[in-house]
C-alpha cells in the first residue's frame, strides 16, 4: 500500500477557461457543451462534444484547442500536443491572445509527455514576443530544473520575482520546485529574503507561511495563531500543518475540526483533516473526512480526495471497496499511473482476501 496522495492536480494549468470565442463567427453551441463538459471534467463526454461540433462545421481552431484540453485531463500528452500544433496551424498569421494560450497549453503538454527541451522551446518564444510575462518565467524555470540547468532557472525564478516580490504564493512554489528537485536551501534564500525585506509589512498569515517553509514552526505558530483570528480557512490550514510537522497531530486535528465545525466549506481542509486521522490511525474518522470532503464536491480536489478514499478502506482492510472504487476511479483517470500500481496490489490483496474466505 502506497502513501495518500497529498496534493491536488500535479499538472495545473493557471489559464482561464474561457471559450475565446468573441468575436468569432457561425454558432457555438457544441463548443461551449463541450466546455462545461471540461468544466465538469467529463473529459470523455467533452471530446464527443467536439466531434459533434466539428460534424456542424463550428470553429475548428477552437475544436482543436478544446479537444486539446480535454486531453491534458485525462493525462494523455502526446495527443493533447497534436491538437494544439493543429490549433496553432490555423492561426491567420496575426497574433491574437488565443496564440499565447494555446502556446502556454502546448508547453503544460509537451512537459506532462517528459518532452522539457519542447516546453523549453515554447517559453522561449513566449517570452520572445512578451518579456514581460512572470508566469512564462516561472514555468520555464520548473522546465529547466527538469533538464537539471540549475542556474537558468534560478534565473528565470530571480527575473519572475524581481517582477512580482509581493506576489508570496509563486514565492512559495518557487521554494517547492527547489526542494522538490533537491534545492531547499536555494528556495529558503528566496523566504529569507521576502521575510527581510517585509519585515513591517508582512501580513501574520504570510509570515506565519514564510516561518513554515523554513521549519521555524515555533515562528510559525506564532504568526498563524494570529492569523487564524481573520476565519480564513488557509490560516487554519497553515496553522495544522505546522503542528503536524512537529507531530502534534491532535492539536492539528482540532484546528481543522474547529475550523470545519463553523464553516464547513473546505474540501482541502477535510483532506488534511484525513491526512492527520490516518497519521494517528483513526481510520474510520479519516474516512469520514475524505467523504465529506468529496461531499462538497470540489473540482480541484475531488481526484485527490476520490484517491485518498480509496486508501482510506484500505487501512481498514476493505480491499474490496478499495478495488470497487479504484475501478471508477480509473475510469476518470485512466493514466494515473500511480493508481495503477495501486489496483495491481488490490487485486493481489483482494485476491488473498477470497482465497482466506
Amino acid at each position: 500500500m502506497r502513501g495518500w496522495r497529498k496534493c491536488g492536480i500535479c499538472l495545473a494549468l493557471a489559464l482561464m477557461m474561457s471559450l475565446l470565442v468573441a468575436g468569432c463567427g457561425g454558432k457555438m453551441e457544441k463548443i461551449k457543451e463541450a466546455m462545461s463538459l471540461i468544466e465538469a471534467m467529463d473529459y470523455q463526454g467533452a471530446l464527443a462534444a467536439f466531434e459533434e461540433a466539428a460534424e456542424k462545421k463550428e470553429d475548428s481552431r477552437l475544436i482543436a484547442r478544446g479537444m486539446g484540453i480535454a486531453y491534458l485531463g485525462q493525462a494523455k500528452y502526446d495527443e493533447a500536443v497534436n491538437c494544439f500544433l493543429e490549433a496553432l496551424a490555423g492561426s491567420n498569421g496575426l497574433l491574437q491572445d488565443v496564440d499565447y494560450d494555446l502556446n502556454y497549453y502546448l508547453a503544460s503538454a509537451y512537459a506532462g509527455a517528459g518532452k522539457f527541451e519542447e516546453a523549453k522551446e515554447v517559453y522561449n518564444s513566449i517570452l520572445a514576443l512578451k518579456p514581460q510575462e512572470k508566469e512564462a518565467y516561472y514555468l520555464r524555470g520548473g522546465v529547466e530544473l527538469e533538464l537539471d540547468q540549475f542556474n537558468e532557472a534560478k534565473a528565470d525564478f530571480d527575473k519572475a520575482v524581481s517582477m512580482d516580490p509581493k506576489n508570496y504564493d509563486r514565492l512559495f512554489a518557487i521554494y517547492e520546485e527547489f526542494a522538490h528537485y533537491g534545492y531547499k536551501a536555494a528556495g529558503q534564500e528566496y523566504l529569507q529574503t521576502a521575510l527581510d525585506n517585509g519585515a513591517k509589512t508582512l501580513s501574520s498569515f504570510d509570515k506565519g507561511r514564510i516561518y513554515y517553509y523554513m521549519e521555524d514552526y515555533q515562528q510559525a505558530y506564532v504568526e498563524l495563531e494570529d492569523a487564524k483570528l481573520d476565519d480564513k480557512a488557509e490560516s487554519s490550514l497553515y496553522l495544522g500543518k505546522a503542528y503536524e510537522a512537529t507531530g502534534d497531530y491532535n492539536y492539528a486535528c482540532n484546528v481543522y475540526r474547529s475550523y470545519l465545525d463553523k464553516h464547513g466549506d473546505s474540501a482541502e481542509m477535510y483532506n488534511q483533516l484525513g491526512i492527520c486521522e490516518i497519521k494517528r490511525g483513526n481510520y474510520e474518522a479519516a474516512l469520514t473526512a475524505f467523504t465529506a470532503g468529496i461531499a462538497l464536491q470540489d473540482k480541484e480536489m475531488l481526484q485527490v480526495l476520490s484517491f485518498n478514499e480509496i486508501v482510506a478502506y484500505e487501512f481498514l482492510g476493505n480491499f474490496q471497496k478499495s478495488e470497487e472504487l479504484m475501478k471508477a476511479y480509473l475510469r476518470l483517470y485512466p493514466t494515473d499511473e500511480e493508481a495503477l500500481r495501486e489496483q495491481i496490489f488490490l487485486s493481489t490483496r483482494q485476491g488473498n482476501q477470497s482465497s482466506a474466505e
